[in-house]
């Protein structure tokens, strides 16, 4: 989410509370009119403990903290990150900028901990004409999945999800519009501009194998739920999620088997700052369903937290199902861009 010239007030404001409270942009990002590839230089500082106040403790919820990184980077380009993935076997990170940049790099490793990223390159993404998306009206690009090698990405303003062939051409991909389920539609139109789809999960198993799920921060009339779309497949429509102590939905990932993981946010400033991580089971989602589901993290700012918006799920060599999370700084320079390391189970 991108906020507009009251929330650039609300930003202000914010000076005044810890380097990592304010999860709101102000005004749109620096360097949106550059173009093209380039490879960068990513500064990262290792993150040893997820609660500094104890950092012996590693259990958090159902959650193993693995380890964690501060990102910097001299590039101006370099920032707003709402979106990540990591296909394949994990080795390689594929992020996504609200400002339609692709960040590209490999995640390496010493004694089992992430100690920084190599090869790194940053990208705009490409409109099926080739133009920077960045300069058309599908700009705000918030969520991302990957599938078979295929990128679907969804775009707040317009209520669009579009995929490219990220597997043949890497960046170079051509975002195309994908074609939605007409019983959804409708919803989508009545979704305000800033508050479309946010977050967006392709399941590769269960029920939904092979359909694309979305969520709207929050819903427009009722504070009470979280508006769900089953965007894609036979069991198109519309569902929603419960929504729980003022916080929104940033991201989703299915886990292998089907089952749903949703990244939520709290932003209730200047103190009040929070990530939550709920599993919904994939059987439940269906249209017309309400779902809760299970709390497995959650955290507040006295974690190693920001504005975390970016969640994305693959299996490590050894089996275990790690969670990856990304935080979007907003190109401010009171907020951080955080990269985490959990393992579930």
């Amino acid at each position: 989410m991108r906020i507009t010239r009251r929330g650039a007030l609300i930003g202000l404001a914010a000076l005044a509370a810890p380097v990592a409270a304010a999860p709101f942009a102000v005004g749109r990002p620096r360097g949106r009119d550059e173009a093209g590839s380039a490879a960068i230089r990513v500064d990262a500082t290792a993150i040893r403990a997820f609660e500094p106040r104890n950092p012996e403790r590693r259990r958090f919820g159902a959650l193993t903290f693995r380890s964690g990184l501060v990102l910097t980077s001299p590039d101006k380009r370099f920032g707003g990150f709402s979106a990540i993935a990591r296909p394949g076997d994990g080795s390689a990170i594929v992020a996504l900028s609200d400002d339609a940049t692709w960040l590209t790099a490999t995640a390496t490793y010493e004694g089992g901990r992430l100690a920084g990223l190599a090869d790194a390159a940053l990208a705009p993404v490409l409109s099926a004409t080739g133009r920077p998306l960045r300069e058309t009206r599908a700009y705000d690009t918030e969520g991302l999945t990957m599938a078979g090698g295929t990128a679907y990405l969804s775009v707040e303003r317009v209520h669009q999800v579009l995929s490219g062939d990220f597997g043949r051409s890497g960046t170079a991909a051509r975002a195309r519009p994908v074609a939605l389920a007409p019983s959804v539609v409708p919803a989508l139109r009545r979704l305000r501009s800033n508050r479309g789809l946010e977050a967006i999960a392709h399941a590769g198993e269960g029920p939904l194998a092979g359909s694309l799920v979305g969520f709207a921060e929050e819903d427009r009339d009722d504070p009470a739920i979280i508006p769900g779309f089953i965007l894609t497949g036979p069991s198109a429509g519309l569902f929603t999620l419960r929504r729980r102590d003022g916080f929104a939905a940033t991201d989703a990932a299915f886990l292998p088997g089907g089952d749903l993981l949703v990244l939520e946010r709290l932003a209730m400033l200047p103190f009040r700052v929070g990530m939550r991580i709920r599993r919904i089971a994939g059987a439940a989602i269906r249209p017309g369903a309400v779902l809760d589901g299970e709390v497995l993290v959650e955290a507040d700012l006295g974690y190693e937290i920001d504005n975390m918006e970016g969640l994305g799920v693959h299996r490590a060599a050894d089996g275990t199902t790690v969670l990856t999370l990304v935080s979007d700084d907003n190109f401010a320079f009171y907020q951080r861009t955080l990269l985490l390391e959990f393992a579930l189970g």
